[in-house]
């Protein structure tokens, strides 16, 4: 189809490139000439092969939702569109991240909340020396609500901490209130 401009993040790019030199490749030629790791390669063949209609730029063969290695791509001598800039979205691969990844990259999200919690807290009693408990969670949960919505339990936690490492302590007239120790 001529007269047509496709956008796409640079793999789908480099693999439609490869087009420009024959009519089909299978998914190990494609594999050794664009040097696309094995994920992203697979991801990026997805959406110009199997995703959606107005986007299949690729034919699959098999016509299969998954990528094997013996899948062999031709271009869509079928595909038309209307629009003159036709944009190609990376799909979304449907198993992208396995459970321990999860695991681990919400441990290490949780990890640097603790941080941000924590600085947040020790600005706070920093400014105001002494501050109320309901107080302090509402203006911690203002400071972060940008970036975050922290739980007033997760602030608890990090208060807690920031006592036992002397940063605060209770006050002795009022249990819920903490002073800063500089």
């Amino acid at each position: 189809s001529s007269g047509i401009n496709a956008e796409c993040p640079l793999r789908p790019g480099c693999i439609l490139m490869l087009f420009n030199r024959q009519q089909s490749y299978t998914y190990k030629d494609i594999e050794t000439e664009s040097n696309i790791p094995e994920k992203e390669l697979k991801r990026a063949l997805l959406s110009l092969a199997v995703g959606r209609i107005q986007q299949r730029v690729l034919q699959k063969n098999p016509k299969t939702k998954e990528i094997a290695s013996t899948d062999e791509f031709t271009i869509n001598d079928q595909f038309s569109s209307k629009l003159i800039r036709v944009k190609i979205q990376t799909a979304i691969a449907s198993k992208s991240e396995t459970d321990p990844e999860r695991q681990e990259t919400r441990q290490r999200v949780d990890d640097d909340r603790k941080h941000e919690i924590e600085a947040a807290i020790v600005r706070i009693m920093k400014a105001r020396k002494e501050q109320e408990h309901n107080v302090l969670i509402a203006e911690v949960t203002g400071l972060l609500k940008s970036r975050f919505m922290p739980s007033p339990s997760a602030i608890k936690k990090r208060i807690e901490s920031l006592i036992e490492r002397e940063y605060l302590v209770r006050s002795p007239n009022d249990r819920k209130v903490y002073m800063y120790l500089a």
